[in-house]
């Protein structure tokens, strides 16, 4: 059950993403509420979004090692 919740937790990652690389101004609105201090910008996003993809192919893969 826990891997389970880790994968669909590990594809959520993946999504936001894509999404962040792909739509980078409708999370604007997102990353100003959550980035309070800082004004959140294109280039803060499409890095969180290649973040959040580098993180998915981590886990995948320690996923796929500790399974072989």
């Amino acid at each position: 059950m826990e891997t389970l919740a880790l994968c669909l937790f590990v594809q959520l990652l993946l999504a936001f993403g894509v999404a962040g690389l792909i739509w980078p101004e409708k999370f604007t609105s997102l990353f100003g509420v959550l980035m309070f201090p800082w004004q959140a910008n294109d280039r803060i996003i499409r890095a969180n979004g290649m973040l959040a993809i580098a993180v998915y192919l981590v886990v995948v893969a320690t996923l796929l090692f500790r399974f072989l």
